[in-house]
């Protein structure tokens, strides 16, 4: 064996592959990135070499070279001020699926809750150049500014409320149609005075407002105030759930939360103060978090499809960063009927999945 091949594997350079193949070391950096460029047996050869030496590529400085840093910032513009997280289930969930879909593309994700526009602690590791893109989880009060960022970076996808030209890529659900599909089963059980539980001064939970609103007017029943609590992603929309629900005493018989997060929190404040889940209020949330199914009881819910959103967001950022300009799409929503709402076994059984 050569000096050059005992060499230990933090020894060997692309320098060193290239004087034992015999070429130059832009035809290894090639062989190596799996170039069509370089004859077959060449590659082969290099590759051999590059697996006896147990040669490492830097590709930290592959990267630098290539001017790209394999790495997409996944950005949640969570509120300051606010006890949200990205511990939130349905962060968590996304987060997983993003971390799934980028990785089988070679990208690692750089998780980040400051945006540029931050009075805080304004940042972006897009901009610094610690990221090739942008992926927006969530508009929250920024849906302007997420617009205006993505107007003026090409590389930027967001998941949230679309239908606007001017706001770029934009992935997300159908929230107007799962809000009319929660409030519409619930009707369809008999229920008449049915909570919403949510903060309509964010665009996703305006939507599934509106859709709630839709299947009142449709059952000749008009919404009101009275039954419209603003209920906060965060621990404190516990808090926020119990005030209201004190509010009301027991003049309602079911409950359309704007989360599973709240859902959850509105069950436990519910039982805790001795209503019984469904006899009493009849319960349903949207997201259908991983949680959600093993709730006692099961929450019945409107599923996001998180892992498809997943990825489609990472399809459209490949597509950008081969210089696409692919549109934003909806997901359809689906309403996933368990034990909170008090469905029969019939109605389960019969409708299954709700489209």
């Amino acid at each position: 064996m050569s000096k050059t091949a005992a060499k230990d594997r933090t020894q060997i350079t692309m320098r060193d592959i290239a004087r034992m193949a015999g070429v130059s070391e832009s035809t290894v950096s090639r062989a190596l990135a799996g170039s069509q460029l370089v004859a077959e047996h060449t590659r082969l050869r290099i590759l051999e070499l590059a697996r006896s030496t147990k040669y490492a590529v830097n590709e930290h400085a592959r990267n630098l070279a290539l001017g790209q840093t394999r790495t997409i910032e996944v950005l949640f513009p969570i509120e300051r001020g606010t006890l949200q997280r990205v511990s939130d289930p349905f962060f968590v969930d996304m987060v997983a699926e993003l971390i799934d879909a980028l990785s089988t593309h070679d990208y690692d994700v750089l998780l980040s809750t400051s945006p540029p526009w931050s009075e805080v602690r304004p940042g972006c590791a897009f901009l610094g150049g610690r990221a090739d893109g942008v992926i927006f989880v969530g508009q929250g009060r920024h849906r302007e500014e997420i617009a205006e960022f993505a107007r003026d970076n090409r590389i930027v996808v967001t998941w949230g409320a679309g239908g606007r030209r001017d706001e770029g890529c934009v992935i997300g659900t159908d929230n107007v149609r799962g809000g009319y599909l929660a409030a519409r089963h619930l009707i369809a059980l008999g229920r008449r005075q049915i909570a919403f539980l949510g903060d309509c001064t964010l665009p996703e939970i305006e939507e599934r407002y509106e859709g709630y609103c839709a299947a009142l007017r449709e059952a000749g029943m008009e919404p009101g105030d009275a039954l419209r609590i603003n209920a906060p992603f965060d621990i404190d929309g516990a808090r926020t759930v119990t005030v209201g629900l004190d509010r009301f005493g027991r003049h309602f018989d079911a409950i359309f939360a704007a989360s599973d997060m709240i859902a959850m929190a509105a069950m436990a404040n519910l039982q805790a103060a001795g209503a019984r889940i469904p006899d009493d209020v009849a319960v349903v949330g949207f997201d259908d978090v991983a949680m959600a199914a093993h709730m006692h009881p099961a929450l019945t819910t409107v599923r996001q499809n998180i892992a498809e959103g997943a990825q489609l967001m990472t399809a459209k950022i490949m597509a950008m960063l081969q210089g696409e300009k692919p549109k934003g799409e909806m997901l359809p929503a689906k309403l996933i009927i368990r034990d909170s709402c008090g469905a029969p076994l019939s109605m389960r059984q019969e409708s299954g999945d709700q489209t």
